[in-house]
């Protein structure tokens, strides 16, 4: 948390899905940062040989979506890469066919997470983009990766009724209820029991997922991979890139994550972006006279603090029989920091606790959540917490503790107010040891123009980090004047037709380029 999707049902029709995305290891035998991937003919030629077996199938559509003619596959990629002849994971695929004659290939989607599944995601992109010159000539497809949403073997770590007690995700915000050794002893064995034993929790991890890019790829018969990637989805592109960088035709990278920082900077510089959200929100809210944050945007902050604070000694019931905690009002609020579309919502939620009442910022964290009416929650963020075991720096209780005292500290908006004792890392007893490596995707050779597109105002990947990723990678940045969190699915002329002409006919922006949402 917090980087990942925002529901259709949250933004509004103008941004069908808007793409927003969860924070961002191996056995000894996982490859490490730096060292070469496997490659066809040493024991992996059975699976870049398969081919895809699609058959129609029905992709579920937010309400109001336009249906999809879309077809689903599955592919068969080995659990651990350096062990071809073990055990195997199957990953799930879908296809909307090219709407033109002359498809270029496949455009593979991710959107973002890192546990959120891209067979719907692609199925709604092609709904949005209908009418779009990339659909007429690209096949889109989506996978859910290995571990995520229709993939198995799946991670699982926390009951439906786990969730509803707010099951920890991360350390963040400290002092409310921190986790103590034994929880997070628990935490890895309940999450190996439930998601198919520790070797699957050793081979979740992006360097993992991007050799199951490589091996779809080929599957899908595309000599060199043509790729959209939002949020966490930059960083997969990213990775794949430094990975196989002569097997890429084009990337587009929206909304960063900087692969320059580790975790502790990159997650107090998008705590930073967050403070600033709220800031804006509030400024926008003190305009009118019925603001429950204030006239005065200066003492919105303490004013917000006062109204969810005394929620850690006592939730507040909702009007359907159940509870908003202090953390879940939280979660509410930052869903809002995704989007200037969603302030109005929050603002609404805020206004109605002032009030004594919590439906409103309880249905945001809920769609936050993705929690179903009947209570049932997906693997998403319980995906996202397990890959991060693999993708982020491990902390001691030290760093993680002075990491939670920065995040405070640059978003106050977060703060419970009481002290931080001991904040430990979730993954701190995983049975192997992050597999990514920072700084990542730097120094490639062989790489072809690839295209940035980053938002000054997006609070979850900030302008910094795109900036960092474009230069990084020697490519094309194209900047986004805005509030926003990821812009392919935002209905803006000017960002379409530059990521058209670059997907379709490689033609990159003209350095400085700019559009404005």
């Amino acid at each position: 948390m917090p980087y990942r999707k925002t529901p259709a049902a949250v933004m509004g029709a103008a941004a069908l899905t808007l793409l927003l995305s969860a924070c961002a290891g191996g056995q000894a035998d996982t490859l490490q940062a730096g060292q070469q991937p496997a490659s066809p003919g040493t024991g992996l030629d059975r699976f870049y040989g398969q081919k895809l077996a699609f058959k129609p199938c029905d992709p579920q559509m937010p309400p109001g979506a336009p249906a999809v003619k879309a077809e689903c596959a599955r592919l068969k990629v080995p659990l651990d890469y350096q062990n071809p002849e073990g055990r195997q994971a199957e990953i799930a695929v879908l296809r909307v066919a090219a709407r033109g004659k002359d498809p270029i290939g496949s455009l593979l989607l991710n959107p973002g997470g890192p546990g959120f599944p891209g067979t719907e995601h692609a199925a709604i992109t092609a709904a949005v983009w209908a009418t779009s010159p990339i659909t007429e000539r690209f096949h889109m497809v989506g996978f859910d990766p290995r571990g995520v949403g229709a993939s198995r073997p799946a991670l699982d770590c926390y009951t439906d009724a786990e969730r509803e007690r707010d099951a920890k995700f991360a350390s963040f915000p400290a002092g409310v209820d921190d986790r103590t050794e034994q929880e997070t002893r628990r935490l890895l064995q309940q999450c190996a029991e439930r998601s198919g034993g520790k070797q699957v929790l050793a081979h979740v991890g992006t360097r993992d997922v991007a050799r199951d890019m490589d091996v779809l790829r080929q599957a899908l018969g595309d000599e060199k991979l043509s790729f959209a990637g939002a949020s966490y989805g930059t960083r997969l592109g990213a990775v794949y890139a430094e990975m196989f960088p002569k097997k890429v035709r084009a990337l587009v990278l929206d909304g960063a994550m900087d692969p320059l920082k580790g975790s502790h900077e990159r997650r107090v510089q998008q705590y930073t972006g967050m403070q600033r959200s709220f800031e804006r929100m509030a400024a926008s809210c003190a305009t009118k006279p019925d603001c429950p944050l204030g006239t005065d945007p200066d003492r919105a902050t303490k004013v917000f603090q006062k109204l969810v604070r005394p929620l850690i000694d006592k939730p507040a019931p909702t009007s359907d029989g159940l509870r908003l905690t202090f953390v879940q009002a939280i979660e509410g609020v930052t869903a809002a920091m995704y989007g200037e579309v969603i302030w109005p919502a929050a603002i609404a939620g805020i206004a109605e606790l002032k009030a004594g009442k919590s439906d409103t910022l309880r249905k945001l964290r809920d769609i936050y959540h993705e929690r179903t009416a009947d209570g049932v929650y997906p693997n998403s963020l319980e995906a996202t917490m397990t890959i991060n075991c693999l993708d982020e720096e491990r902390h001691t209780p030290k760093q993680e503790t002075a990491m939670n005292r920065a995040i405070f500290n640059v978003a106050p908006f977060t703060d419970p107010g009481r002290p931080i004792k001991q904040a430990r890392d979730g993954c701190e007893h995983w049975p192997v040891k992050p597999t990514l490596g920072y700084p990542y995707a730097t120094g490639i050779q062989g790489l072809p123009d690839t295209l940035t597109v980053s938002v000054t105002g997006d609070a979850m990947t900030p302008h910094e980090g795109g900036i960092n990723l474009a230069n990084a990678l020697g490519g094309s940045l194209l900047t986004v004047e805005g509030e926003q969190h990821g812009t392919l699915q935002a209905g803006n002329a000017c960002i379409n037709e530059a990521v058209a002409a670059y997907l379709i006919d490689l033609k990159s922006p003209a350095v400085g380029a700019r559009c404005k949402l």
